[in-house]
């Protein structure tokens, strides 16, 4: 078994979502509280893989974090 990448595949997105379209994904996943989920240049969905485990495990709230400005 290949080891993890560090961000979901595409595949992975379809699985969790149930949308092919990367408009609806990112919606779904910041529905269900993936924060940190955001768009490539290319307008593919990017979700680094240890966000999606520490806020499946509980560790890390799914409310949107305070940014802070410089």
């Amino acid at each position: 078994m290949p080891a993890p990448t560090l961000v979901l595949s595409n595949l992975e997105l379809v699985e969790i979502t149930r949308y092919k379209r990367p408009g609806e994904q990112l919606a779904e996943l910041r529905r269900r509280g993936f924060h940190r989920a955001r768009r490539a240049r290319d307008g593919a969905v990017v979700l680094e893989r240890a966000h999606f485990e520490a806020v499946c495990a509980g560790t890390v709230s799914a409310t949107r974090e305070p940014r802070v400005r410089p």
